[in-house]
């Protein structure tokens, strides 16, 4: 496919505001990454988040967060922390928009069913999922043949989503991946003269924004819900259950060493003394996700520009340094959710029926196919070349339905 020139932009080349499908020429009074966040602001995919889980399940309060409004979270938190080491804010923002495109219903718990149900054929990661979404799914563009091109992202956008760039069981200890085998072609094309396995300097912006959205709002939807208590995070005990946790699942550290950060970080005086859901305790919670917010994304600026000095940071010329204690302070962090929000037992049967209904949606689509696939999904069906790629297409009809509307899916086609 031929390349689209686009208006020059400080610090990114010709090569990375390229895309993939040509395109006619556009108002030049608006910059390409301008152009790319618009698109994705805009897309079909970003608003189906809306109505996907986050921590806790749409429609279980007033006002839960959802993938949506962490989208927004963390396109907030990386624009600002991408402007102040000189990165073009606007590519930043629409990679953290972008970042969670492919998560199914249920959020991870969805992406394990769809990881089981799409074995035969590579399956299912959703950050794979989210590049398909922008390369292919969306309806954006059309490229050579009339096939979609997604929203045709430039290069360097694209490759600012990628947190994992390479396929699956190529990325060492990780499971995750961000390339499925038949997006290969426009994964080398954005990958084109980039460093092996390395990650750009937008994406490593996008993926600490993303890591401190998800932790310190997890927190805070966990301590209004009343499911964390801030005087348990007071118990010596307590946290020690946290830092095993911690230990375990989200850090290299030992136990005693999280122990010891996490009382530190407790002890800081902007933690609230308590919660009761008046006016002042609410001011109290947003004062400490403001100061958590603020002290992760002041420790990784600091630490980058002492390694790299002042000038602007972009792509390949640095890599985003975050301080080992900020990293052990955000695990914990993540661990306090996982610990007093996700190992409650009602979650945990909740999370198995929804895995239940993920695996019998998509035995039912694919038993139907290509009636029980949208009209976007059923050319894709009928072009595949074998029962592997027609997998395919039920899964990415599967992937992109929101919780509400996999439940309704499953009553109509499993009665």
């Amino acid at each position: 496919m031929s390349p689209t020139p686009e208006a020059p932009v400080a610090g990114y080349s010709s090569h990375d505001r390229e895309r993939w499908a040509g395109e006619s020429a556009k108002n030049r009074a608006r910059g390409p990454f301008e152009r790319d966040r618009a698109r994705v602001l805009h897309s079909f995919a970003l608003r189906r988040l809306a109505a996907k889980t986050q921590v806790v399940q749409p429609g279980a309060s007033d006002f839960p967060r959802t993938r949506l409004t962490h989208s927004l979270e963390c396109a907030q938190i990386g624009r600002e922390l991408g402007r102040a080491l000189g990165c073009d804010p606007d590519l930043v923002e629409a990679a953290c928009l972008a970042h969670d495109l492919g998560h199914p219903p249920f959020g991870h718990n969805g992406e394990k069913a769809l990881d089981a149900a799409a074995a035969a054929c590579g399956g299912f990661e959703g950050n794979a999922q989210s590049l398909r979404l922008l390369t292919r799914l969306e309806g954006k563009v059309l490229g050579d043949g009339g096939r979609s091109a997604g929203l045709n992202l430039t290069r360097a956008t694209l490759d600012a989503t990628l947190k994992y760039p390479w396929q699956r069981g190529c990325g060492g200890a990780t499971h995750k991946f961000n390339c499925y085998p038949d997006d290969t072609s426009v994964f080398e094309w954005i990958r084109a003269a980039a460093p092996s396995t390395r990650t750009c300097f937008e994406a490593d912006v996008m993926d600490w924004a993303d890591d401190v959205a998800y932790s310190v709002h997890d927190l805070e939807d966990g301590l209004y819900a009343g499911w964390v208590r801030l005087d348990a995070l007071r118990s010596p005990g307590e946290r020690r259950e946290v830092a095993a946790i911690a230990a375990r699942h989200y850090c290299d550290a030992g136990p005693g060493e999280l122990e010891e950060v996490f009382g530190d970080l407790v002890a800081e005086p902007f933690w609230p003394r308590d919660f009761t859901g008046d006016v002042a305790s609410l001011a109290g919670l947003k004062n400490l996700t403001s100061e958590l917010i603020g002290r992760f994304c002041r420790e990784a600026e600091q630490a980058t520009r002492a390694a790299y000095g002042p000038a602007p940071l972009t792509r390949y010329t640095a890599d985003l340094i975050v301080p080992r204690r900020a990293l052990l302070e955000c695990a914990l962090l993540k661990a306090v959710a996982a610990h007093y929000v996700m190992a409650r037992t009602e979650a945990q049967e909740y999370q198995a029926r929804e895995r239940e209904l993920i695996a019998e949606l998509v035995a039912a689509v694919r038993l139907g196919a290509p009636e029980t696939l949208d009209e976007s999904c059923r050319a894709d069906y009928e072009r595949a070349d074998d029962d592997a790629a027609a997998l395919r297409v039920v899964i990415d009809q599967v992937a992109s339905l929101t919780d509400t509307s996999a439940r309704a899916w499953h009553r109509r086609l499993t009665r």
